[in-house]
This record gives structure tokens, sequence and C-alpha cells, in this order.
């Protein structure tokens, strides 16, 4: 933000010197919308030479500086070299305890490595490679070992044990380990993205976060005996309609987040404002959540222009009483306290950004995501992945033996991984009309949640009479075509770009069968029916008495 408008907002009283840094609007518990402003320190950055130690260390220096600035707390998560670096240690232990939180960034550089008792194989001393920079890299024993040096060595300089612990990905055994012998509070993950950097977690609980399974890490759980009690958080605030398709037909994902760096995103007012404002104003049920702040390895000349664009709004949020921002372990906290197992959650845009012409709603439970979009007045399902506690991660139990690391759920529909450019995968919503068939076409959808746990969707109908009435909750979606004069054929298809890459095997009138990875799952119809078309690997849905229910269970 420009100082001219920063100082009308002061002129507003919206930076009022006396408002706490952690306050809570008054509806905290009533579907917050929770911030946490997170910076993750590197000592070194052996990318770039321009890049010293004292780059990083400056660059942490005015993010504490601008936090405080607009009285903004938030979480610093220590690698562990720039952990047993004294001017981190000064800087940091200077921060208020109730406001700011220091835990645990988990990627493994030399020193800790070797003080562990192993052997360094990597190309710097901090290599980002996911068999060497990465827990993922080491046999669980050795994971063991790492924590314990980590733990020990934080708890002699701060004097107790780190309550957040969070990386790109972190494996289960780690976790478990984490919890269970030093009683970690919250975690954090990446976002869901393909292939950047050489990590892939795609399918997963989209945003806010969840309870893992105690086999998979990035696997929500569906019973409590069988999660991990620690939330993950999902890092980096993806845009709900952009970052799933950005990168198709490539190996690589681009990223479009609120991450200051990048211009086009979170560097960028405009695209920040659209997202503050689809975040606060979309319906979320139970909560709603986002990530800011940014790792020191970018320098702050990279970010500072996104930084000061970012924290006065979310600064006029808070005080406005629309966002709480606060560490994460308060925030893993008050999902413990509020959630025994993983919730029904939801993001939804109803404004697209300026100039375009887009709607989405990403619901999520413990059993399995899904993603709406509408397209200039069309509707397509773009994403289902169902949830088994019981698929399992080769990473809990062995080591990576690849420089790149992919963690993934079970696919139903795959709007990226099975479209190209000039077609896109999905279920997409169709009638027949005086003998045609033809793209239902609808007005802007109304999204509600008129009870815990169940969000409804209403989609008007231009094309023919009537409305489509949808009712998601954590096990079924429900569609219903209500206030029609007459009977109207209407039906979802699947289509995909890349057939072969759907996991279909067998379907069944009332049943889809999916095998992935050696897993099998299927897509129940509890009223309407399933029926092949002409391609292989496409399917018709078919409601009953213009009524679909599916059920959204694995097994």
């Amino acid at each position: 933000m420009e100082l001219v408008g920063i100082m009308m907002l002061s002129a507003l009283g919206l930076f009022s010197q006396a408002h706490p840094m952690t306050a809570k609007p008054e509806n905290a518990d009533d579907k917050p919308k929770i911030v946490n402003i997170v910076n993750f320190i590197r000592l070194l950055e052996p990318r770039d030479p321009k890049i010293t130690e004292d780059v990083l260390y400056q660059t942490v220096v005015r993010q504490v500086e601008l936090m405080k600035k607009y009285r903004l707390g938030g979480t610093f998560l220590l690698q562990y070299d720039a952990l047993m670096d004294s001017r981190y240690q000064k800087l940091l232990k200077s921060l208020p305890q109730d406001s700011f939180e220091i835990g645990a960034w988990w990627e493994l550089p030399q020193p800790l490595i070797e003080k562990a008792g192993l052997k360094w194989r990597g190309r710097y001393p901090w290599d980002w490679h996911a068999d060497v920079g990465f827990s993922t890299g080491y046999t669980p024993e050795e994971r063991e070992k790492i924590i314990d040096v980590y733990m020990a060595d934080f708890k002699a300089i701060f004097g107790y044990y780190p309550k957040s612990v969070g990386s790109w990905f972190i494996d289960a055994h780690s976790l478990n380990y984490m919890y269970d012998k030093y009683h970690i509070v919250a975690s954090s993950n990446c976002k869901d993205q393909y292939g950047t950097d050489g990590y892939t977690l795609w399918g997963g609980y989209w945003n806010q976060a969840y309870y893992p399974s105690r086999t998979n890490s990035y696997m929500p759980a569906q019973h409590a005996k069988n999660q991990l009690p620690v939330p993950i958080f999902r890092m980096l605030g993806s845009d709900p309609i952009r970052q799933y398709d950005t990168g198709l037909e490539s190996d690589r994902q681009g990223v479009i987040t609120l991450e200051p760096v990048y211009p086009k995103a979170g560097g960028d007012a405009t695209w920040v404002d659209w997202y503050l404002k689809a975040f606060v104003n979309g319906e979320s049920m139970a909560f709603n959540y986002t990530q800011a702040g940014q790792e020191n390895s970018f320098t702050w000349d990279a970010m500072a222009k996104g930084l000061e664009i970012q924290m006065p709004r979310i600064a006029q949020l808070r005080d406005e009483g629309k966002v709480q921002v606060e560490t994460m372990e308060a925030s893993g906290r008050w999902f413990k306290e509020h959630f025994k197992v993983t919730p029904s959650t939801s993001f939804t845009v109803n404004e697209d950004i300026d100039g375009q012409n887009q709607q989405t709603v990403w619901f999520n439970s413990r059993f399995y995501r899904l993603n709406l979009l509408w397209e200039n007045g069309a509707l397509r399902i773009r994403d289902i992945h169902l949830f088994d506690e019981n698929f399992p991660s080769v990473y809990t139990t062995q080591k990576a033996t690849s420089n790149e690391c992919a963690f993934f759920t079970l696919p139903v529909v795959d709007g990226y991984l099975w479209s190209k450019a000039e077609q896109f995968a999905g279920l997409k919503f169709k009638a027949k009309v005086n003998g045609k068939e033809i793209l239902l076409q609808g007005g802007k959808p109304t999204v509600t949640n008129p009870k815990q746990g169940l969000l409804h969707i209403s989609w008007p109908l231009t094309s023919a009479t009537g409305t489509l009435e949808m009712d998601i909750n954590e096990q079924q979606f429900t569609i219903k075509l209500a206030g029609n004069t007459e009977p109207m054929e209407w039906f979802l298809d699947m289509e995909a770009a890349i057939p072969e890459k759907i996991p279909l095997t067998a379907i069944h009138a009332q049943r889809l069968e999916y095998q992935f990875e050696g897993m099998n799952y299927a897509l129940k119809a509890e009223k309407g029916s399933f029926t092949a078309t002409n391609e292989a690997k496409f399917f018709r849905v078919v409601p009953e008495n213009q009524v679909l229910v599916l059920q959204m269970k694995a097994k």
C-alpha cells in the first residue's frame, strides 16, 4: 500500500496503537477467519552467492519491523542452522511472547544431520532435495535421532520445546514421534501443487486444516482412533480459481498464492484485495484459514512490496473484526478444542477478479474433497478426491530414493491431470432440450451454510426452467431440480482429454469402481445411476425423479 493510503487509514483510526496484536473479533468462535503470519528462516542460500547470511538475517529483521509496525503477531519457524545462530536467537528472544511464536522449520541441513551421527549426502550445507534435506530421506530410526537433536538444542536455547513444526512436507512417522514424545500442537504443509520445486501434494484437504492418518501425513483420517491429533494447516493461500489449472500440460505447476514475491498474485494490490475479500466474505462453514508471510530465502528486496501491500490490509481487517491474527500454536489449540475429528469446511468465491467471470466452491470433509467451478454461466465438477486413512504413504516407513517427493489421495475426478489446454476434464452439467444435448446455463449461485456441517448451493438456470439445489455434507452430495414446471432430462457427463489416466476399472448402475496405486475404492449412487458412454472410461450420471444422491466414501 502506498504511503498516502496508509496515512488515510491511520487518520480513520484503523491503526490505533491501543489495538493488541492478536485481538480476536467478537464472533471469534463463530466461523472465524484465521490468519497466521508465518515466516520461516534459513541460515544460508547456496543457490545464489549474492544472498549472503547477512542478507537473510536482515530480511527477518525487516519482517519483524513491519509486523510490529502494524501490531501483527505471528510465527517464526527456524531451520536448525538458523536456530544455532546467535543473531537469530537474540532477535527472536526479544519478541513479545504473547503475540509471537518461535517454532521449527523441518528442512534438515548438514549441521543437524551430522550432530545426529549421520553422514551428510547433500551437495551444499543445505540441500532442498527430498532425499537429503527432508525427513523423507532418512529411515524412521534416523528421523528420531534427528528430531531428538533438534528438540534438545531448541529447548536449551529457548527453555521449552517448539509447539509448531512446519515444512513443505513431513512424513507421518516424524509427526507421530514429535507429538508422542514432544507434544507438538500444530503443523503445516505445502498447498496442493503438482511438481513445483520437485514436490507434489495432490488431492488432499484443500485448505484450512485436517487431522492426518497415523500412517499417512497427507491423508485425512476418518476416525479419531486412527488420526494423529495434530492439525496440519495448509500453507501459502492458494488462488481458489486459478492455482489449480496453472501449468496445465507441463511437469510443473506455477504459483498463484498470497506469497508476496509473486507480482501477479501476493505482490499485486488488486489480487490481494480480491483474495482477502473472498476469504472474509465467502461461505467457509466451520472456519476459514490463510497463511501470510514468506521464507527469508527470497530476500527483503523481493518480498517488501508485497508485504507492504498485505500487512496494512490484514491489520485493517483485524481492526474491523473480520479476521483474527494469531500464531500457529494458538490456531492448533483452538482447532483441537473445537473439533474431535476433521470438520467440514468450504472456501467460496462469489465474485471473480475484475474482468473475469468464474465462481468456485471448494468443499472438504474427512471423507472427500469436491470442487465446483462456474465458467461463463456453465458448471463443471472440476475435482473429486476421496480420502481413506488406510491408504499408505511409502515415506512413513521407507526412505525416499529420488530427489522428488509425491503424496496423493484417491482420484474420482481430476480436472488438472486429465485435462489439456483445449479440453478441461470434469463432470459437466448437461440436459436434453428439444432432442439436443446442451450445457446447462445459469445465473449466479447462492452458497449458504444452513446448519452445522451442511453446505447448500442454489443455482438458478437460464437455459431451462428451474433451479438446481445442492446439499453437500461430510459423506453425501445431493443434487435436485426444483421449480421446474415439467420434467427435464438433465445429467452429468464425465469428460477428459486424457482418458487413459482415469483409474476407473468398472461401471455399474449404482457404483463406479476405481483402483489407484494398489487401493480399490468406489463412488456410489444412492439415488440415480451411472451408465457407460461411447468413450472409454467416460460415464454419465443420471438422476432419479430429478434427484441425484452420491455417497462420497471410499469404502
